[in-house]
């Protein structure tokens, strides 16, 4: 039986990977979708739509929210990261609306997800800039005050993508490098 499995997802890593070892977004499965980033360093989305026979169907796009740290491209999200992180594979879209559960934000926060998982962190530390929150301080406060640090996110639901490739999050590259998230966080997370 796990020979099968291995097979089957071998199958499926292979069928995403056809074009010379890229990814492609809309070339994976709904399932390994979220949290993934596309060889071209844009993240993945997961969408739902609307089929003719009005049932609801999801698919894998190519958004425009590119990662800021270009080691982590051409990324499928481990199932040990989505874990320890507290994310979602059938997360819909690009939102920083995890940022206001508690239960997310402990695993997020978490020595293990810091130190393992800098997919994820760059995706929520820019998430989390784009509310005007810098995610070290907010997992600082977090630990120290619980509750009373998540007041300072007031999600909008949306996570805007850059306008042009030159930015990434909302900032110009030209103000100076992009800060990686895994980079900027203290060596002895959690805060």
């Amino acid at each position: 039986m796990e020979l099968i499995i291995f097979l089957v997802f071998s199958f499926v890593i292979h069928g995403a990977l056809a074009n010379n070892g890229e990814i492609v977004c809309e070339d994976l499965l709904v399932g390994l979708c979220a949290y993934s980033v596309a060889s071209s360093g844009k993240r993945c989305s997961l969408e739902s739509y609307e089929s003719i026979e009005e049932t609801r169907g999801y698919q894998c796009k190519t958004s425009e929210v590119l990662v800021s740290n270009i080691d982590i491209t051409n990324l499928i999200e481990s199932d040990e990261c989505i874990s320890a992180c507290g994310a979602d594979r059938n997360s819909l879209g690009i939102s920083s609306d995890s940022l206001l559960e508690s239960t997310f934000t402990s695993k997020l926060c978490s020595q293990e997800c810091n130190q393992k998982c800098p997919n994820i962190v760059d995706l929520y530390y820019n998430l989390a800039l784009g509310e005007g929150v810098y995610l070290p301080a907010f997992c600082k406060g977090r630990n120290l005050n619980g509750r009373r640090e998540m007041s300072q996110i007031q999600s909008s639901g949306v996570a805007w993508g850059p306008s042009a490739a030159s930015v990434v999050y909302g900032r110009q590259s030209s103000e100076g490098p992009v800060a990686s998230a895994a980079l900027t966080f203290e060596a002895d997370a959690p805060w």
